[in-house]
Formats: C-alpha cells, structure tokens, sequence
C-alpha cells in the first residue's frame, strides 16, 4: 500500500510538473516567439520613415517622442506583455527544473520592464525629435524611470541567457548552450557600449545589432521549448 501511495503521489507531482493544460502552454510561446519580429519591424518602420531620425545616432526608445510617440511607446507595451506571456509558456514547460523555472520569473521581470519603458517615456536627445537641442533636454522623472526600466529588463534578459544556457548545457544541447551565452555576452557588451559611448555611433550601430540578435535568440528559444512540449495534457 505505502509503496502504491509513493508512486501515485510521484505520478500526480510529474502531472503538475509537466502542465496540465499542454496547450496552454505552447500557445503562450508562441507569444514570445512572435514578439521579437513584431517589435523589430514596427520599430524599424518607424526609424525610416519619421522625420529627422537617425539611425547611427539614435536609440529606438527615442520614438516614443514627438506626435506619434505613442506608436513606440504602444508598441514597447504589447511587445513586453507577449514576452510576458511567452514565460508563463517557459514556466510550464520546464516546470521540473528549476533553472528553468528561475529563468522564467527573469523572462517576466523583462517583459515587465518593456511595458514600464512603454508607460515611463525616453527624454529627447541628440535633435530628435526635430527642434530637440543636440545636447538633449534636462532629464524629467519619466526619463529617469525609464532609463531604470529599461536598464533593469536589459540585465534580467543577460541573465536569463546564462540560465538557459546552463539548462541546455545540463540536457545535452551545446549548440544551444553556446548561442544563449553567446547572446548574453553580446547584449551585455552592446548595452555597456552605449551606457559608455555618450551617443556614438559605432556603439549605437553596436547595441542595435545586439537587439536583433537578442530577439532572434528569443524568438528561436521559444519555438525551441514549444516544440519539445507535449500537445496533449497528460492524463
């Protein structure tokens, strides 16, 4: 009878682990997948067409100035909530491990920081938006709290990189163990650059190339775990 009990007690904690509602769970990935090319292209389509931006010059929170800010900045909050989503994906998946489970809870506190860098907007600088002195304005709370948003989702996505990678790495999977470090290292030398650089453009042109791989990774990392997730709940 004990022994029953145990195995019955074992079967019910992997049925939780594993996720009751499997669908549940590869549906909130997808989330997380699609976040990334969604934030790139509205962002990049803004960075083309509206009027004095510059690429080499300019950080992308910058749009979320000017009359239609509320692009960039509507834009920062629906990507942050798909992000969010995606770790509720993640949590489920790898419910039995815990780094796994650790970088869930950083993959939301990212999400989190994108929908506060949405509400919190960027102050002007570098002439943009037009009539903005190049030196920039005098820094406003809102300025101050995005910068602090921003700067924490920075560290927490830096960290949930290294996790995944020593998840991957204990299942096995070094391609993938090497692409997350390779993606945490990068993103943390783009945005050190551009903390340090006071605006130039190599270091501008360096942590926007971090953010395209940033989001690659993310995006790939999602459909990794939704692939590997189980499409029926388990009895």
């Amino acid at each position: 009878m004990s022994q029953t009990n145990t195995v019955s007690a074992a079967a019910k904690a992997a049925g939780r682990g594993r996720i009751p509602a499997t669908g549940a769970g590869r549906n909130l990935l997808v989330c997380s997948a699609i976040a990334g090319p969604f934030y790139v292209v509205v962002s990049l389509t803004q960075a083309l067409t509206r009027e004095g931006f510059d690429l080499t010059r300019h950080a992308w929170s910058l749009l979320s100035n000017g009359s239609l800010g509320w692009i960039q900045a509507t834009n920062l909050m629906v990507t942050g909530l798909m992000v969010t989503a995606g770790a509720g994906g993640l949590r489920r998946v790898v419910a039995l491990d815990r780094r796994g489970i650790r970088s869930a809870r950083l993959w939301v506190a990212y999400g989190l920081s994108m929908v506060a860098a949405g509400i919190f907007r960027a102050d002007p600088a570098l002439g943009f938006p037009p009539g903005t002195p190049d030196g920039g304005v005098s820094t406003s709370w809102h300025g101050v709290l995005h910068f602090v948003s921003a700067g924490i989702g920075f560290l927490c996505l830096v960290v949930v990189c290294y996790q995944l990678a020593r998840h991957f790495a204990a299942a096995g999977l070094r391609g993938w163990a090497m692409f997350s470090r390779i993606t945490g290292s990068v993103f943390l030398a783009g945005f050190v650059a551009l903390a340090g650089s006071g605006g130039a453009a190599w270091a501008n042109l360096t942590f926007t190339a971090a953010i395209l791989l940033a989001w690659a990774w993310l995006s790939m990392v999602s459909l990794h775990f939704r692939s590997r997730a189980p499409r029926t709940a388990t009895a």
